[in-house]
């Protein structure tokens, strides 16, 4: 099925396992990458992390999953300059679905 509002645009082959319902708990490792892999989100400077002001954003608001998402407990983080990569757990009981 294509997506009708990008046209396909930025669809790609999923890699997820299709007999997997991902709204069980357990820990997800995530990974978002930036659009062409541009440097958006900061950079290393003298082997530290500097983050940009998206950055920055995206730090928040990775933070700030668990108060829209009471049953989402963070694990590590981290921001790279075209990536983030996190863990979280899916706490819950499959009657709060």
């Amino acid at each position: 099925m294509t997506d009708q509002k990008f046209c396909g645009k930025y669809r790609i082959d999923s890699a997820r396992y299709q007999n997997w319902d991902y709204g069980n708990p357990g820990a997800y490792f995530v990974t978002i990458v930036t659009k062409n892999r541009d440097h958006f989100l900061g950079k290393i400077i003298d082997d530290q992390m500097k983050l940009s002001e998206i950055g920055k954003i995206v730090h928040k608001y990775w933070q700030e999953i668990p108060r829209n998402f009471p049953f989402i407990r963070l694990d590590e983080m981290v921001v790279m300059p075209n990536h983030i990569h996190g863990i979280l757990w899916i706490e819950r009981d499959d009657d709060n679905k």
